[in-house]
């Protein structure tokens, strides 16, 4: 075989592969024998029709195409050995020309990464400070949660909460019909559409009310987009919400271990203050990952992206409850083709494959390993708030090995994540070489990026 390297980019070597009439003879030779042991030649026994007559009774070209297509990966594995190439998975094939037979080979090689000094960076997190607005807010919020309903003889205001019936039809098909429907009336509500919430407003009890409202153009659903729905509404009852006082009396009805105000309170900014900090430190940690991904250099072939996109969009399917229907279906529902919803979800995939490939070439240049003992306690860590019945089932497909393998690789990340905020903020390295500091060289480049 004639193996030629045309060019190498993007992380793909770009073969051409020619056959030469010996080896296309021998892979005449193979095709030939392999149908003459299908074909049911009249006046022969399978597997004894000389070569000439199958030739004659399939044609030649049935031969040849057999050939090429069993040829293919014995030149891909002549090819890759020859120039030394190191494959990341198959190759795309595909015949050029049968004279002399010529084949096109796209090879996606191993991505390449060259990290940065990343034990000279240093970062530094930002320090957590709760405003008092954000714990007037809290406790606001968990007022409202505690209020109750009042019945009032008035028209409907916003906030208030109705009881009332509703029919509505889109064209000649029924849209929301139901009975004594609760429904707390929010100005700029899109539910369930946009201006329904408006239109209840300045309604009395028993009043009816019939009016019409149009779904955008865009709207995520297809069948809805554009057209125009005919509410008739009944107004039953109108209630308006009376929050409690925040006093020592409401915060034992939060929590019956609590005994004063000041009591509730401070357990308002403990949690404000824990989730505040749990926030930060993810920040952080992406803020870290990121700085270091910026001043790597990173080389992989499209295929990576292009398996990441899939698996984003298996996980947004499962999300939107939508696992065991059809793409066909998902995509109706967001309205959108499948080409739209693969670039759309393209720079979160490339992002991914970057922050991976760093982190994986970290944790091999740290010596990043998982004991059995860590996978365990993840599994422990994951199962111990499951019904016992449920976690046993659980716990067993957990410990198969591809389950295992992937407990680890997550652990992995982890580890790696936390050994790389230990080291950009421990104290910076007096005997640097240069006068600039590290800091200000992640700043600039942030600047960049």
């Amino acid at each position: 075989m004639k193996i030629t390297l045309e060019k190498t980019e993007n992380r793909q070597a770009y073969l051409t592969v020619e056959v030469e009439p010996p080896e296309l003879e021998e892979g005449l030779q193979k095709a030939y024998q392999r149908l003459v042991k299908k074909a049911a030649i009249p006046g022969f026994r399978k597997g004894k029709a000389p070569r000439f007559i199958v030739e004659q009774y399939l044609g030649k070209g049935a031969l040849l195409e057999d050939a090429v297509e069993h040829m293919a990966p014995e030149a891909y594995e002549k090819a890759v050995a020859d120039q030394g190439l190191q494959p990341l998975t198959q190759p795309e094939i595909h015949l050029d020309k049968l004279e002399p037979v010529t084949y096109k080979m796209v090879v996606p090689l191993e991505p390449t990464v060259k990290l940065p000094d990343y034990h000279q960076i240093r970062l530094a997190p930002e320090k957590v400070e709760l405003k008092e607005e954000d714990i007037e807010n809290a406790i606001e919020a968990l007022r409202h949660q505690h209020a109750i309903w009042e019945p009032v003889e008035r028209q409907v205001n916003s906030r208030d909460l109705v009881i009332l019936d509703i029919e509505s039809h889109v064209g000649t098909q029924p849209f929301i019909n139901q009975k004594d429907a609760e429904y707390q009336v929010q100005k700029e509500s899109v539910f369930p559409m946009k201006g329904f919430a408006e239109a209840l407003i300045g309604m009395h009890k028993g009043e009816t009310k019939e009016f019409k409202l149009s779904f955008p153009e865009d709207y995520n659903r297809a069948e809805l987009a554009g057209k125009e729905v005919e509410f008739k509404v009944t107004i039953k009852e109108i209630k308006q919400e009376k929050l409690p006082e925040f006093n020592d009396d409401f915060a034992k009805q939060v929590n019956p271990e609590l005994k004063t105000a000041d009591e509730l309170r401070q357990k308002i900014v403990e949690s404000l203050q824990q989730n505040a900090e749990a926030q930060a430190k993810k920040d952080f940690e992406q803020k870290v990952v990121e700085t270091i991904v910026n001043q790597s250099e990173i080389e992989f072939p499209p295929v990576m992206v292009e398996r990441e996109i899939d698996n984003l969009i298996r996980d947004q399917m499962r999300r939107w409850q939508m696992d065991g229907k059809g793409l066909d279906e998902y995509l109706k529902s967001i309205n959108q083709s499948y080409e739209q919803l693969r670039e759309q979800v393209r720079p979160v995939a490339i992002r991914s494959v970057k922050q991976s490939l760093v982190l994986t070439e970290i944790a091999r240049k740290e010596n990043i390993q998982v004991s059995q003992e860590e996978i365990q306690n993840q599994i422990q860590s994951m199962t111990k708030d499951i019904h016992p019945d449920r976690a046993a089932g659980l716990i067993e497909l957990l410990n198969y090995p591809e389950s295992q393998l992937s407990l680890a690789s997550t652990i992995v990340t982890r580890k790696t994540i936390e050994k790389l905020v230990e080291i950009v903020t421990a104290p910076v390295d007096s005997g640097a070489k240069t006068g600039e500091t590290e800091i200000e060289k992640v700043n600039e480049t942030g600047k960049e990026g």
